[in-house]
């Protein structure tokens, strides 16, 4: 939502676009102090269509690092937005969802404004990257795996399954998606499970080629990450009578971070290439 000088005041995501920006300017939801000030406040609305949760909650987390609009950040209630957390100075790191950023070593991805979503996120997620949820002492000698191990949501490093290295370069691989480098991930996995097979170390080659199929079963489904990973304006344009609108896609590092749009006026007779 924008502001009448175009800032940005707010960012937020829906499945049902109308309902949730009526929601802002019904009477009965201006208790909340931060709904009725958007509902002063907001001048024009700008939606970005994604074809997932995930990709929502990306873009949504990307879109307020860059805009840092004021009803995005903690009000007098102090309610603290979730970060994925990935415990990295842990020997075996776990991925866990917190309210708090801490000095302790630890990687944090977000803030992100629903937990819910955060969820069901990491639910997702650990199909790919089956990450560990356990307290055990982690020393690869337990005589049995948890239940998580059988349905393929935990890669086994208490039973020796695999070493503190290859889960820590899982979990590497897990932060990279995190910060949208989808592709990048996926040439790693590539790369490795060749190297596996030619070691013929094919359970470690299977293990990998079904971490690669989940990977591109996710990256597969946004289309709000570039094929090249390259930073770029993509430009698109559309004109009728003697209007034109232009809309600049701001796309670093293979994430859409945001655009800009500009309505220009008195194009009639004007080459596209000129305006």
């Amino acid at each position: 939502m924008h502001g009448a000088d175009g800032t940005v005041i707010y960012v937020g995501k829906a499945v049902d676009l109308r309902r949730r920006v009526r929601s802002y300017f019904r009477p009965s939801s201006w208790d909340d102090p931060k709904v009725r000030a958007i509902a002063a406040e907001a001048a024009d609305v700008e939606f970005i269509v994604t074809d997932s949760e995930l990709e929502a909650l990306i873009l949504e987390a990307n879109l307020i690092k860059r805009h840092r609009p004021r009803y995005n950040v903690r009000l007098k209630d102090d309610k603290r937005y979730p970060y994925i957390k990935i415990t990295w100075a842990d020997p075996f790191p776990k991925v866990v969802i917190t309210r708090r950023m801490e000095r302790d070593g630890s990687r944090y991805f977000g803030p992100y404004t629903s937990s819910a979503a955060v969820r069901q996120t990491l639910d997702l997620l650990r199909k790919s990257f089956p990450y560990l949820t356990c307290n055990r002492d982690i020393t690869g000698r337990d005589e049995r795996p948890c239940l998580y191990y059988d349905i393929k949501l935990c890669l086994g490093p208490c039973i020796g399954a695999v070493t503190q290295e290859e889960y820590r370069q899982m979990i590497e691989r897990l932060a990279r998606f995190l910060e949208g480098h989808g592709e990048e991930v996926i040439a790693d996995l590539e790369r490795r499970m060749r190297q596996a097979a030619d070691a013929l170390e094919f359970e470690r080659a299977a293990r990998l080629r079904d971490q690669l199929q989940a990977v591109q079963r996710v990256v597969e489904r946004q289309k709000i990450v570039s094929t090249t990973g390259a930073d770029q304006d993509v430009i698109a344009f559309a004109r009728e009578e003697d209007d034109a609108c232009v809309q600049v896609f701001f796309i670093r590092g293979g994430k859409l971070l945001g655009r800009e749009y500009f309505v220009l006026e008195g194009t009639q007779g004007e080459e596209e290439r000129a305006v």
